[in-house]
This record gives structure tokens, sequence and C-alpha cells, in this order.
């Protein structure tokens, strides 16, 4: 009994370790704004099961079948829903040539979805630059001076992710670019590793570039 306990608890284990590998990354600014969009939650939902479709599954074109299957609204409604998502342009069907076998076959395309969510992002930035002019000046700064260490355009999904630091948790943005320093210093140049900076500071109550400077060399000291 106690062998069948125990092996239960190593499977479940491993299941647990497999979800968490197989999860979907669902941009945060599209749960929070697809309303404005006007979509349903039975909209957002087939979106969900495209992007899990094309993006983890690497299968270009389900099947209206497909789609119906793992969804439990009935099975005109979801139709309904994919006329919407296409007649508005949320996303396409587009008729795409394999190079190599030179075979015709249809695929979704979801750069539209992109595009909107990225105008999502760019007109919250309008705003919030309308509201407050000041700030936003030393917003813009912000997102030139981390395009400049990335040495590229940052993307819609980093964008959202700076103005949820000033924004959401209130960094200062003389910390945010201290914890850009830190980054480009330890050569872990990504949002994750900054984002992680950020947490542990704010853990122990830092507020300002020169608490983090000390408390860093403190932390480099103690090794």
């Amino acid at each position: 009994m106690t062998f069948h306990v125990s092996q239960h608890k190593l499977q479940r284990s491993a299941l647990r370790q497999g979800i968490k590998e197989g999860s979907l990354s669902i941009p945060y600014i599209l749960l929070r704004g697809y309303s404005r969009l006007h979509l349903s939650e039975l909209d957002m939902m087939l979106l969900l099961h495209l992007i899990a479709f094309v993006d983890k599954e690497k299968i270009q074109f389900p099947t209206i079948q497909e789609l119906q299957e793992r969804m439990s609204a009935p099975p005109e409604l979801v139709i309904s829903s994919l006329q919407k998502l296409l007649k508005e342009k949320i996303i396409l069907i587009e008729d795409h040539k394999d190079e190599e076998t030179g075979i015709h076959y249809e695929r979704y395309n979801l750069d539209p979805l992109y595009d909107k969510i990225a105008d999502l992002v760019l007109d919250e930035q309008l705003k919030r630059m309308e509201e407050h002019p000041a700030e936003s000046e030393g917003s813009r700064n912000l997102f030139s001076i981390f395009e400049q260490e990335f040495a590229r355009p940052l993307t819609p999904m980093e964008l959202e992710t700076i103005s949820g630091w000033l924004d959401q948790d209130q960094y200062a943005e003389e910390l945010i670019l201290a914890a850009l320093k830190e980054a480009v210093f330890a050569g872990k140049i990504h949002f994750r590793y900054i984002d992680r900076i950020l947490l542990e500071w704010g853990r122990n109550r830092i507020q300002t570039a020169q608490q983090a400077k000390e408390f860093t060399q403190r932390f480099r000291g103690s090794r």
C-alpha cells in the first residue's frame, strides 16, 4: 500500500512538472484588454485555443471539429465566434506555399491579433503621457535606454512590462535603470532577470538607486 502511495506521488510530481513546462504564454495585456477589442469570453477562449494550436502544437490550420472538441460551447456558437474573429480581422486565413514541395495550404495568421495588442499598449502609453506629461518624458527616455542596451526595438510585451513596473509596481525610474545596469553587469540582459532583481530589492525595501548599489555591494562582499 505504501509503495502505491509513493508511486502515485512520484507520478503526480512528474505530471505537475510536465504541466508547468507545457504552459501557454498569453500576453498579459490581452487578458486585461480583450473587452476593449469587443471580444467576449467565448471569443477569448477560442483565441487561446488557436494560439495553442499554432504556437504550441505547430498545427497551422486546426479544423472546426478540432476546435469544437476542445470547447464546451455549442458547435454553432464556436463557428459564430470564429466567423466574428475573421470578419473583424482579429485573425486571418491565408494561403501559403511550401517552398520545398510546392504544395499550397491554408493557415491561420495571428499577426493582426498581436498588432491590436500592440495598439492597446501604445494607447495606454499615450493616455499616460497625456495625464502625466512630465513623467511621460522620463518614460520615453527609459524606453530608449532599454532599447540601447538591448540593441533592438522593444516588443509590445516588453513595453508593457516596463509600464507595469512604473504604474502598477510603482518602482522609481532610477531603480529600474539600476536593475538594468545590474543585469548588464551580470551578462543576463533579459526582462525576467531584471524583474527578479526588482522583486528582490522590493523584498528588502530598497527604493533608490543608491540603496540598491549598497545592497549589491554587501551581497557581493558576503559571497
